[in-house]
């Protein structure tokens, strides 16, 4: 019998270079970053509550830095994550119960989610602006 080697006849397990980039696989990474966003964005809020409780001065910290141009884009974009990571989190729940499997489906519910995302966000904080 011959010194074969037989890695060279195995097949290859596909990579990122072989698929084309979709949808649905940029939705799954975003909602992986949405989810790490969060972890961050949940520091602030609990910055932000304990400037509550530590007194006056540290509220009013707080409130400059939240209430600055930087700050009010973080918030936003934690605003996003945070309702991108959950309409991502139906769309799994919709996939697990065995609908929306269907490439067209599949499509329908990763733009729903993205477009909703969006739109939710922006009419919280048109929300919030009117109520302040």
């Amino acid at each position: 019998m011959a010194d074969v080697d037989h890695r060279a006849k195995r097949p290859l397990s596909p990579h990122l270079q072989i698929y084309s980039p979709m949808l649905t696989m940029m939705m799954s990474i975003v909602h992986r970053l949405t989810g790490i966003a969060l972890y961050a964005g949940t520091l602030l809020l609990a910055y932000w509550l304990l400037s509550l409780v530590s007194g006056e001065a540290a509220y009013t910290d707080a409130r400059e830095i939240f209430g600055s141009f930087f700050g009010r884009l973080v918030l936003f974009g934690y605003t996003w994550a945070l309702i991108h990571h959950m309409f991502g989190g139906i769309r799994h729940f919709i996939w697990d119960t065995g609908r929306g499997l269907e490439p067209d489906d599949r499509e329908l519910l990763v733009k729903l989610g993205l477009i909703g995302s969006i739109v939710v966000t922006i009419v919280i904080w048109c929300i919030g602006y009117y109520v302040v």
